[in-house]
């Protein structure tokens, strides 16, 4: 058997933030805890707007790594030709450019989510990355993990029959009353509250399990419904309820989703209910540790049930990190597991909840709307 020759990366960071920390932390975890050989992670050059914040990321962060170079900028990173591609952890209303940029300067990129503040943004970047012929994806993390992959598997091989009902919510205590209204999560001007900033998990989850499944055809939902609590602090979302339903020909299914910042998470955090039975994930729902699935006799009681723990070293970020170096290295530019159209419905489904609940950005903060 010939010996795996794994490929090295070459990542420049850009944005010195919490996420950031998180992503390179699970970059310098050694792919093979996990059963990855044909992938090696290097952190090539971290950004930040100053040499000496970059430096102080890395001596935190990659134990002063000194291979890893420091730049005070961001257009630094993007015209550093020893870095192959990028991961853009900064505020997402920051996304389209720093993306845009990089993609230019040649760059492949990760980007954190939501990947742009709309739809319209995303369509642009997408139109740009083919023309310059890179690789780009949003970093839905959650997509790659064990456990999504396993729960997909499940969710599709059958004895459950099809998806009829899924209720997800992802909700945080962020202390509005005790943060300043700077604070990302209620600045309007960082696309603050909580569809934008935790709303993507719980739609991941109707993306895996409704709009993934073979039955549904990969067509978007036939309908789309928003409601939207505002804060009394800023005009951003508090708690947002959003459900998509899916009525083709062969798949009739809606997903109940909710998000809030200033309430704890549920458990489960996420139902997604069968013909057949029923699959339970423990919060986190960004990155779950175990589910359980029930499987329904013909009386409809519960006849069995089946619970599953994973564990592996690191956060659960380097997941992604191998999917992006992978794809880059077979020659595509998108990846099959969390591709444009995913991301694309995510957008389009935000932009549809935030006008139907009154949610606009102030001026100047969506740089492409049509």
């Amino acid at each position: 058997m010939a010996e795996i020759v794994p490929v090295t990366y070459r990542w420049g960071i850009i944005s010195t933030g919490a996420i950031a920390a998180c992503f390179v932390k699970d970059l310098l975890v050694d792919p093979k805890t996990r059963d990855v050989h044909d992938v090696v992670h290097q952190l090539a050059a971290v950004g930040s707007r100053s040499v000496e914040k970059a430096q102080e990321f890395i001596d935190r962060v990659a134990g002063g790594s000194k291979s890893t170079k420091a730049y005070g900028s961001y257009d630094d990173v993007y015209a550093d030709k020893d870095i192959d591609g990028v991961y853009i952890g900064t505020p997402h209303t920051h996304h389209y450019e720093n993306a845009l940029k990089a993609i230019k300067a040649g760059k492949h990129v990760l980007c954190e989510k939501p990947v742009t503040c709309n739809a319209a943004e995303l369509r642009s970047l997408i139109a740009v990355a083919k023309e310059h012929n890179v690789f780009l994806m949003e970093a839905m993390w959650t997509r790659f993990q064990p456990l999504s992959l396993e729960v997909k598997r499940i969710a599709e091989e059958g004895t459950l029959g099809l998806p009829v009902l899924l209720h997800a919510d992802l909700s945080g205590n962020f202390n509005i009353q005790n943060i300043p209204v700077t604070h990302r999560i209620l600045d309007p001007a960082l696309g603050g509250g909580a569809l934008l900033d935790i709303g993507p998990y719980p739609l991941f989850w109707a993306i895996l399990a409704l709009y993934e499944n073979p039955a549904n055809e990969h067509k978007a939902p036939t309908n789309v419904t928003g409601s939207m609590l505002n804060t009394p602090i800023t005009p951003v979302d508090s708690s947002t309820i959003f459900s998509l339903t899916f009525s083709g020909a062969k798949l009739a299914a809606q997903a109940a989703l909710s998000c809030s910042i200033t309430l704890n998470a549920p458990e489960p955090g996420v139902l997604i209910r069968f013909e057949r039975g029923s699959i339970l994930i423990s919060a986190p729902i960004y990155c779950p540790k175990q589910y359980k699935v029930q499987y329904m006799g013909k009386d409809g009681n519960i006849e069995r049930e089946e619970k599953r723990v994973f564990k592996y070293v690191g956060g659960g970020w380097h997941f992604q990190a191998d999917e992006v170096v992978r794809c880059v290295r077979d020659g595509k530019r998108e990846s099959a597991l969390w591709g444009h159209d995913k991301s694309l419905l995510e957008m389009t489904v935000f932009d549809e909840v935030r006008r139907q609940g009154g949610y606009t950005f102030p001026s100047g903060v969506e740089k492409v709307t049509e």
